[in-house]
């Protein structure tokens, strides 16, 4: 019973720190484009060698 006393606060704490950098992302636009790459290696201008 003691264990708890200490893996809830670092749970809590570690679910905080993974909310927070899931936050950070989206704030720094990591998610703008998700599709953006896909779609230009099948649209591709090169001519073929």
């Amino acid at each position: 019973m003691s264990a708890l006393l200490y893996l809830i606060p670092i749970a809590l704490f570690l679910g905080l720190l993974g909310l927070f950098a899931f936050a950070w992302s989206l704030k720094s636009g990591q998610y703008d484009d998700p599709d953006g790459a896909a779609v230009r290696i099948l649209n591709s201008d090169d001519k073929p060698l």
